[in-house]
């Protein structure tokens, strides 16, 4: 089956499933998301010497055993630890018609707790791209990098969506869209996509971000709304309207504007630009249709500073949206009958955390 051209929306994604180019188990009660599926982790992680990918033309299962340092059962529960790195089989498979290309992406609660997911393929040469035409298995690479976590079969860390064609906007088209339906609440900065910049004014009080402990307890990813953020995070105050990024340290921080997803378009989020400054804005990339409509929501940034000292002051942009055209308007949307933790949301860390 051919579809219009554009992201898919859910109601496609479960057409995928009933003609078998999505091979899995059947799916979960909100595992199709508006523009994406959430994949589920399989049975046993395998601990692996270091990241790899398996190159062109190349199985991942012929790979594994030059990395492969042992196995560890899920079935019952168990730690990832931190530092560490993981390859799980995901229990979807694909089977993608010519045509039809996909890309992976963590889930915004993974991106919060600094849990690096990537998706790999067979024939992979780079994470989280899925070509036109692939026929094969799915696997999770996972890297705890501030917090250990408890992980079990048929947890949801990552989410793939699915793309007919290329329907990315340019400018222009963002200029447009806009003008329709407006993208953030102020003048929009748009270059290479929608710009977005720091918050660094503080609110109630003098709180502007969280910065991760570095020794802390293991976090059950089925436990929501249970730890108290103060034994995994230190808060980050100022009255400066700036904060110094430490190297190696991962920081939760807001965006200024509040930012609209239309209905009819999905966006990612994706890095700025390296020289601007020396750390990385981006975990959990993907925005659903519907976030922050009728109800503006500020994006979180997932800040990992790389090698030096870095001055971050309030208004610096950050990173851009990247908006795509649906091609179709889902059945439901971010927010509207399924499970949204963020949608409203200001500084906010992820859902495991009790209210500060």
């Amino acid at each position: 089956m051919t579809y219009p051209t554009g992201v898919l929306a859910s109601q496609h994604i479960r057409d995928l499933a009933d003609t078998g180019a999505i091979r899995a188990p059947s799916f979960a009660e909100g595992q199709v998301q508006p523009a994406s599926l959430d994949l589920r982790l399989g049975q046993e992680a395998y601990r692996v010497r270091a990241s790899f990918l398996p190159g062109d033309g190349r199985r991942l299962s012929d790979r594994l055993p030059e990395f492969e340092m042992h196995r560890v059962d899920l079935s019952g529960g168990a730690v990832l630890e931190k530092g560490c790195v993981y390859l799980v089989p995901l229990q979807e498979a694909l089977a993608l018609p010519a045509g039809l290309s996909a890309v992976a992406n963590a889930k915004s609660s993974t991106g919060r707790l600094d849990l690096l997911t990537r998706t790999v393929t067979d024939s992979g040469t780079e994470f989280d791209r899925i070509p036109e035409g692939y026929d094969g298995p799915l696997y999770a690479e996972i890297c705890p990098r501030s917090f250990s976590v408890l992980v079990r079969p048929g947890m949801r860390l990552n989410q793939i969506r699915f793309r007919q064609g290329s329907a990315v906007l340019d400018d222009a088209a963002l200029h447009r869209l806009h003008a329709q339906t407006p993208l953030v609440d102020g003048t929009p900065v748009i270059d290479d996509g929608l710009g977005f910049s720091v918050d660094l004014t503080p609110g109630d009080g003098d709180l502007v971000g969280w910065r991760a402990k570095p020794h802390t307890g293991v976090i059950d990813l089925d436990r929501l709304g249970h730890y108290p953020p103060a034994d995994y995070w230190e808060a980050i105050r100022t009255d400066r309207q700036s904060i110094i990024l430490d190297p190696g340290a991962f920081y939760i921080l807001v965006s200024r504007e509040a930012v609209t997803i239309p209905p009819t378009h999905a966006a990612e989020m994706a890095p700025y630009l390296a020289m601007v400054g020396e750390f990385r804005v981006h975990y959990a990339g993907f925005f659903d249709p519907g976030f922050g409509h009728g109800t503006p929501a500020r994006g979180v940034l997932e800040v990992r500073c790389h090698e030096a000292p870095f001055v971050l002051e309030d208004g610096q942009i950050v990173g851009r949206l990247i908006y795509e055209a649906m091609s179709e308007v889902p059945e439901q949307l971010y927010g509207q009958g399924i499970a949204s933790n963020y949608q409203g949301q200001g500084l906010k860390l992820s859902k495991h955390f009790a209210a500060p």
